[in-house]
């Protein structure tokens, strides 16, 4: 299994974040069909291969997933594709 982790810096303070982090994840559900959770300011997700948290903070965001053996070969495709999608999401 691999992991990818960062986190990314934001000015939306924390219910913006929230709302940022949420629209995310119902992407995410609908194009890759992962389901996912609140636990506090933390989003929790998983699907067949990945799993992880999403950390939402006043000022930052924080990801940590596991990538399955299958999503492992994939590690650099994925992780530039989030940190994209982070910058789109939560600004540069």
């Amino acid at each position: 299994m691999a992991d990818v982790a960062f986190e990314r810096t934001h000015a939306l303070g924390l219910e913006r974040a929230r709302a940022v982090a949420q629209r995310l994840a119902d992407e995410m559900r609908a194009d890759y069909g992962v389901e996912s959770r609140w636990d506090g300011n933390e989003l929790v997700f998983s699907r067949v291969g990945l799993s992880g948290v999403l950390r939402v903070n006043p000022d930052s965001v924080r990801l940590d997933a596991r990538l399955g053996f299958l999503f492992s070969a994939y590690k650099t495709r994925i992780e530039a594709a989030m940190s994209s999608n982070f910058a789109r999401y939560f600004g540069a």
